[in-house]
């Protein structure tokens, strides 16, 4: 549960921080708050599961990476904790999960997201990955970005 400065806290930064060389100050004087107040009550947030980071949403686009996909890998379940943590720590992966399997159609149950300034630059990428799995790797594919989508997070409706 989060009480009600809290939940200020989110509808503050829900839209982004304030583009200003110290942001989160900015944030916590616009809520009446230290900063140091508002530093604790993010943290205390994170740790309960109230939020799980507060994060850039980059428009890949712009920064030149024309090319995104989404590589899927079916790597052995024992094996697929350990191999993620490692994909997922790639300079040049954007983020890394695990997902069940949606058996038969859907063998893969590791994604990772690739970004490149073309598809040449994607599949160096993937290849790199590839090694790294090795043999727990029993398939795997790409899904290329065709447009980009709606990023944002949740978003909570502002009270009054």
């Amino acid at each position: 549960m989060i009480d009600a400065k809290d939940r200020e806290i989110i509808e503050a930064l829900q839209g982004g921080l304030p583009l200003v060389s110290s942001p989160y100050a900015k944030v916590a004087a616009d809520l009446g708050l230290d900063e140091d107040d508002l530093l604790f009550r993010l943290a205390d947030m994170k740790s309960r599961g109230v939020i799980r980071r507060i994060a850039a949403a980059p428009n890949h686009y712009k920064l030149g990476m024309t090319s995104n996909g989404m590589t899927v890998w079916d790597v052995e379940d024992r094996y697929v904790a350990a191999l993620g943590a490692h994909i997922g720590a790639l300079p040049f992966v954007t983020h890394c999960y695990e997902r069940p399997r949606a058996l038969p159609d859907w063998p893969y149950n590791l994604f990772a997201m690739v970004h490149g300034k073309d598809r040449d630059e994607v599949e160096e990428k993937r290849a790199q990955i590839t090694a790294i799995l090795g043999g727990a790797c029993r398939a795997k594919d790409i899904l290329y970005s065709t447009r980009i989508l709606k990023k944002t997070g949740l978003r909570l409706k502002k009270k009054g």
